[in-house]
């Protein structure tokens, strides 16, 4: 029986998808794979039979990839399964700052006991008075799965849209509206765009990119929308060019103690993903990629082991095995089976920087002193037997 354990509460929609083969279980000492939303597991010891973890999600701040790695276990995601739950979020964030809803619906609930309140607004409502999005420019930094529907929705919008991936995908840019304009430089977006939106993961690379330097060559009453990673903006720079114009509006779903304090700030508490249909999304597809590991061994939307898979074959077993990726590592692996007789009929290796994953289909069922053979291999982090 293979056991499941939830850090978080995760949608019913995933769970029943796991078949009585699978039991969940509340302790994490005893599970096979964990299912995670935002729970930190930086401080948390994983078990040594632990062999896979399944974020509900896209981001995997939370997790320690390193550790992971290191002991075998397999890093999943679900990229795109909230993408249009946060591409909706960024839509509703370029109306918010575009028209003054927000000063108007305060106004109403400042007056809700004004007996004149519909006339009184006839005149008050010019203060609150804003532009539409039809025809402005906006600049998609990360053009991933969400970047690709928010860049596409502005288009059907009416809006101009720029677009930079230096990373875009064959498959991305097949989706990608024949509108959009896509630069080689962040810079060509930030002197051109109205409106520019970050979707990009927080990387060294990234940390901090609206910034100074960046904000001065924007456009006089820009908005800036980040709904992707709090760290991409720098909180002080971006104080700075809200109280002098610069920026008009900024709209963040990562509200902290210094944006708090800043004006023209339009924060939500991290409400992108946080939708009935996103959630149940990124259930499903969690527990699918769980599944297909356990059933069959295969990885897919890891983010720190390679993609990888064998299709199914009749055989004994599969032998699934975690490695480094180091010169002669098939060669030694494979002699142990070789040496004990048994054909191998197929197989495969894959390797990610540091990280690689193999997968051996066997004639014969290796004995548990021949799996210990392959575990005592130097280099192995992790090997598991899928009997057929």
């Amino acid at each position: 029986m293979t056991k499941i354990h939830c850090l978080n509460p995760i949608s019913e929609v995933g769970t029943q998808n796991f078949t009585d083969e699978y039991e969940m279980t509340d302790q994490l000492c005893d599970a096979d794979a964990v299912l995670v939303r935002s729970a930190n597991m930086h401080e948390m010891e994983l078990p040594e039979k632990l062999v896979a973890v399944a974020r509900a999600g896209a981001g995997v701040n939370n997790i320690p990839l390193d550790k992971c790695t290191d002991q075998g276990i397999v890093v999943f995601n679900t990229p795109g399964a909230n993408a249009n739950g946060v591409k909706e979020l960024v839509l509703a964030g370029m109306l918010l700052a575009a028209r003054d809803i927000d000063g108007g619906i305060h106004w109403v609930r400042e007056n809700k006991d004004d007996k004149n309140i519909s006339k009184d607004m006839e005149k008050s409502k010019k203060n609150f008075a804003g532009t539409e999005i039809k025809g402005k420019t906006l600049g998609v930094i990360g053009l991933g799965a969400i970047g690709i529907e928010v860049a596409n929705a502005a288009d059907a919008l009416g809006m101009q849209v720029y677009g930079y991936d230096p990373f875009l995908s064959v498959n991305g840019a097949l989706r990608l509206s024949r509108n959009v304009k896509i630069v080689d430089q962040t810079n060509k977006i930030f002197e051109v765009c109205d409106y520019i939106t970050l979707h990009v993961p927080l990387l060294d690379s990234t940390r901090g990119m609206i910034n100074k330097e960046s904000l001065s060559i924007m456009k006089d009453g820009v908005v800036v929308l980040n709904y992707a990673r709090d760290l991409l903006v720098n909180d002080d720079d971006m104080a700075e060019a809200l109280e002098n114009g610069k920026v008009k509006r900024y709209m963040t779903d990562f509200p902290n103690e210094k944006t708090g304090q800043m004006i023209n700030v339009i924060a939500t508490p991290h409400l992108g993903a946080s939708t009935a249909e996103s959630e149940d999304n990124c259930a499903v597809m969690a527990v699918d990629e769980l599944r297909d590991f356990l059933e069959t061994g295969r990885i897919r939307n890891s983010v720190n082991y390679p993609s990888c898979s064998l299709p199914p074959e009749k055989c004994a077993c599969r032998i699934c095995i975690m490695n480094v990726n180091r010169p002669n590592m098939i060669v030694r692996l494979s002699a142990v089976l070789s040496d004990a007789g048994i054909n191998i009929p197929n197989m495969t290796n894959k390797s990610r920087g540091d990280a690689a994953y193999t997968l051996i289909d066997c004639d014969t069922l290796p004995s548990e002193e021949l799996i210990n053979k392959i575990r005592a291999v130097n280099g192995v982090k992790k090997v598991r037997v899928i009997y057929y």
